[in-house]
């Protein structure tokens, strides 16, 4: 069996294996397992307004995935995504609520904001990686702290002092539209859905057809031997990760300009770009990959909030689902060795 099908292979048995595992913990705590997944499914797809709301929630996990894909491709692990996102969210609502402009030039203007933040945020763990060897893991956890506890201080005392959220943003720099609002029964689907698309085809486009994404793929392999072919390791290094942060920032612009419209202190983390590690790795890092992860886990999110109303089965069951296909992806070890045992039976 070839590799690239037990790629697509293990992380479809992991989703099955995730779902039959869920199942088997719903029938033994005494929950109808039937009515819970039908609940689940109308809970995202049932009407209009849950399809909004699914596209909404897919959105910001398919750009915190490509941030975390990204720099795992280049070899770094940025678990910092959080963090990136947060402080994309929070100057992406800055730039809404400051100015004054025409909408063709406001609302690009906060998304490159957000994308920009995220990216200097990212710049940190990167530089520190690349001149002084500091391992971007913990320098990218400490960041995600740094960052939710400053943009909460930042809220508290410079954008609203009177409260604990900013002013709504101008409505010029809104990714909303009245096109989805009646499209999908007044849903907070939003624009920000074409600009995940586009930013799926530029990861594409940099790692698999330009000399650029070519030597950040080589320096993640092998640095030394990226070094002795002339290619500038530091400056990937740090490419890399801004590029990362880019996309993550994005995620946070489609929070602070689509969904809510403001930003407000958060009591701790929004989820979404740790949510993003599982979405990675369940899309096998690959761009396309990553879309239909994010639609898995969009879908989940969204529809586990009908579980309780429908069936009255708790929604934290979702959250072992979830739970289970990480494990069983992480665990890909195992299904590939029982995959490639099946291939020889075959075979003979």
């Amino acid at each position: 069996m070839s590799s690239r099908l037990q790629n697509i292979l293990v992380p479809v048995i992991a989703v099955l294996l995730g779902v039959l595992v869920g199942t088997i913990i719903m029938i033994i705590t005494g929950y109808d397992a039937v009515a819970g997944f039908i609940a689940l499914w109308q809970g995202a797809f049932g009407d209009s307004y849950f399809f909004g709301e699914t596209i909404r929630q897919i959105t910001p996990y398919i750009l915190a995935g490509l941030a975390v894909a990204f720099a795992f491709r280049t070899g770094l692990f940025n678990i910092g995504v959080e963090g990136q996102l947060i402080v994309g969210w929070l100057a992406a609502v800055w730039v809404g609520v400051a100015f004054e402009l025409p909408k063709i030039i406001h609302l690009p203007l906060a998304v490159l904001a957000a994308a920009a933040a995220g990216a200097l945020w990212a710049f940190i763990p990167g530089f520190l990686k690349a001149k002084y060897r500091v391992h971007e893991v913990i320098v990218t956890i400490m960041l995600n702290y740094t960052a939710l506890h400053i943009t909460n201080y930042i809220i508290r005392t410079v954008l609203s002092e009177k409260s604990d959220r900013t002013e709504s943003i101008a409505e010029s720099a809104s990714l909303r539209s009245p096109f989805f609002e009646s499209l999908t029964d007044y849903s907070r689907m939003h624009w920000g859905i074409l600009i995940a698309i586009i930013c799926v085809i530029i990861m594409w486009f940099i790692l698999e057809k330009t000399t650029r994404g070519f030597e950040l793929k080589a320096v993640g392999f092998n640095q030394h031997a990226s070094d002795y072919a002339g290619m500038n390791v530091k400056r990937n290094i740090i490419l890399s990760m801004v590029i990362s942060g880019a996309f993550a920032g994005l995620a946070g612009a489609m929070e602070g300009l689509g969904t809510f419209g403001y930003a407000a202190v958060k009591g701790g983390f929004t989820g979404v770009g740790f949510d993003g590690i599982a979405v990675a790795l369940l899309g096998a890092n690959s761009p396309i990959g990553i879309v239909l992860a994010a639609i898995l886990f969009g879908s989940l999110k969204v529809g586990a909030l009908n579980m309780p109303l429908q069936a009255g089965v708790p929604n934290e069951l979702v959250d072992i689902i979830i739970a289970l296909i990480v494990f069983f992806v992480a665990a890909s070890y195992m299904i590939r060795l029982i995959i490639k045992r099946f291939g020889k039976k075959g075979e003979k």
